[in-house]
């Protein structure tokens, strides 16, 4: 791994700190404002809106450009919804500006990996990637929560008013979502050091009907391919549960553990920190070619949904989040490679990660939108909890029988 490579998860590291550092910025600013508690898996899916939309031209974006540029002109787009937030735009339609930028970016920063390096390193390089971005989500989880709690900011607004100047940030969410700001900024001068690579499968046609119709054209390529239904099938289920799971954290605290956002926002932390031990131990453990053996860690990881009900001890549930984490990293980097190996093979690093995004999100849509309606419908937070973990381990357990043997038959 040279300078390029760390350059890379530099930038991905700071655009990834002030991504999750601003959900929790944004949950707080819509109790600011007195909204719903639905609001929040609302909030999540105004955000990933533009994965699903956007799905059949970001790939073409992220493959007709050097991808630092198009990872550049990303951050830029978030930038323009913080300050949306803070001019007082409605937070639904700032943080789906934000999603917007995370959407065009999210090819171009899985996509440079293929580019740069052999496929010998990917599952390597994926474990330094999600690593790192598990170590973002920790301390955005983390610098949120500090940044929304009142004992923190009401000292850091006395010092950031300006002499005859109304800046607008007149609060604990304002301020947190304009230091984010500060940090896109960051990854955005980062951006402009990733080394340019030679693109390959670059977009013969910018005509938005020849990319929907190649668009669906990879779409069922890469579902007919069985290790690529596989990996495919499996990192949308992750992703799909793994947000939705994120915001139920925040409700089960409250209710299991008596936390408030600030707390509640922190102790997601250790469920990253679980990822991260997990992304570690399939770089050692696991090879590219055997990827699909993971999959009963997938089973096991809704079980743990399910124990996390009677939990009402802090010490017993960081244990088991942690837990829940290192089985969600184990499984989901080798498939995430595998999935990242086979796109670059069939159709081009840009075209299968937009096709990844589109099915993970659309997944991600529809759990988050089960949580809303269930809410909605006052239903406790352990009954949530309990149809979650049955439908993650029922889901993994019919994949592993569907596919549990496909590492013998497939084509690497």
């Amino acid at each position: 791994m040279n300078r390029g490579f760390f350059i890379i998860l530099a930038a991905q590291f700071f655009s990834a700190l002030a991504d999750n550092a601003l959900l929790f910025a944004a949950i707080a600013l819509l109790q600011s404002m007195h909204a719903p508690n639905w609001y929040t898996p609302v909030l999540q899916e105004a955000f990933i809106f533009s994965y699903i939309i956007l799905a059949p031209f970001v790939g073409a974006f992220a493959d007709s450009m050097p991808k630092g540029r198009v990872m550049f002109i990303s951050n830029n787009i978030k930038i323009l919804g913080c300050l949306a937030m803070l001019f007082g735009i409605d937070p639904l339609v700032a943080y789906g500006l934000v999603g917007l930028g995370a959407a065009a970016y999210s090819p171009a920063k899985y996509g440079i990996l293929t580019e740069y390096l052999p496929p010998r390193q990917l599952v390597l390089a994926n474990s330094w990637m999600e690593g790192l971005t598990v170590l973002a989500i920790v301390l955005g989880a983390v610098l949120g929560g500090i940044m929304i709690s009142p004992e923190i900011a009401q000292p850091m607004l006395q010092w950031w008013d300006v002499p005859l100047i109304d800046t607008g940030i007149n609060s604990a969410p304002k301020l947190a979502i304009a230091i984010i700001a500060g940090i896109y900024i960051v990854a955005a001068v980062f951006n402009l050091y990733i080394p340019v690579v030679a693109m390959d499968h670059k977009p013969v046609s910018r005509n938005p009907a020849f990319l929907l119709s190649e668009f669906w054209h990879c779409f069922r390529l890469l579902w007919k391919d069985p290790l690529g239904q596989v990996s495919l099938a499996v990192t949308t289920l992750f992703w799909g549960a793994g947000a939705t799971l994120r915001l139920l954290l925040l409700a089960w605290a409250a209710v299991a553990l008596h936390y408030s956002i600030s707390a509640a926002a922190q102790l997601t932390a250790w469920f990253a920190i679980g990822i991260a031990i997990g992304a570690v131990l399939a770089a050692k453990l696991v090879k590219l070619e055997h990827s699909v053996r993971v999959l009963p860690v997938g089973i096991a990881m809704g079980i743990a949904v399910i124990i996390m009900i009677p939990i009402t001890n802090s010490i017993v549930a960081i244990l088991l989040l942690i837990a829940m984490g290192a089985m969600g990293g184990y499984f989901v980097v080798p498939m995430n490679a595998l999935l990242q190996h086979r796109g670059h093979l069939l159709m081009g690093a840009g075209h299968s990660i937009a096709v990844q995004n589109f099915n993970e999100n659309i997944s991600i849509f529809a759990m988050l939108g089960l949580y809303a309606l269930m809410d909605k419908l006052n239903l406790s937070i352990y009954l949530i909890l309990l149809v979650f973990g049955l439908l993650l381990s029922g889901i993994m357990a019919a994949l592993y029988k569907k596919h549990g043997h496909d590492q013998d038959h497939g084509q690497m």
